[in-house]
């Protein structure tokens, strides 16, 4: 989407096999993007800096939070926008995002998921005020699973209680 407005779009995976995907979707589009496997620790060591960062769904994945944040902030231009999307840790997302997905509907393989690994709001406003961001907010991404077409089944809300995505922006120089 952020290509199809014209923006310089960068997408960076660990999983070769993830990148493979997304530059077979994207060939032939003609859109502004490129992929790449890495880490966003490879690309602090290039010294790349961005307007806006994206970490959708990567978060509760990682070993250190608070050190992701930090290194997501450091990639940031001043007055750069960071956003990320996770899942947060409560008992209603136990039994949605972790039971229902993973052992009920097998929407993701058993064990993707490590339900003390979720981060709470509160967690992820602590990490980014730590690596020198401001806050602007959190919605809540709430599935409706009747939704028609496919594309409509999430919308945002109020409801943090399972995924969320939070803005930040980065302070000064």
């Amino acid at each position: 989407a952020l290509a199809r407005l014209g923006h310089p779009v960068l997408g960076v995976d660990a999983a070769g096999e993830a990148v493979a995907a997304a530059q077979a979707h994207a060939r032939g589009a003609g859109l502004p993007l490129e992929y790449r496997v890495g880490t966003a620790e490879a690309l602090a060591a290039e010294g790349a800096h961005f307007q806006a960062i994206t970490a959708l769904e990567v978060i509760e994945h990682v070993a250190d939070p608070a050190a992701f944040v930090a290194l997501l902030a450091g990639l940031l231009e001043p007055g750069g926008m960071l956003f990320v999307s996770t899942i947060n840790r409560t008992a209603r997302s136990l039994a949605t995002a972790k039971i229902g997905a993973e052992y009920i509907l097998r929407l993701l393989p058993r064990g993707t998921h490590e339900w003390r690994r979720f981060v709470t709001p509160g967690e992820l406003q602590g990490y980014s005020r730590r690596a020198g961001l401001r806050w602007l907010g959190a919605s809540g991404m709430v599935l409706d699973p009747l939704a028609r077409p496919l594309g409509q089944r999430w919308r945002m809300g109020d409801d943090l209680g399972v995924n969320y995505i939070a803005a930040m922006v980065r302070l000064g120089p």
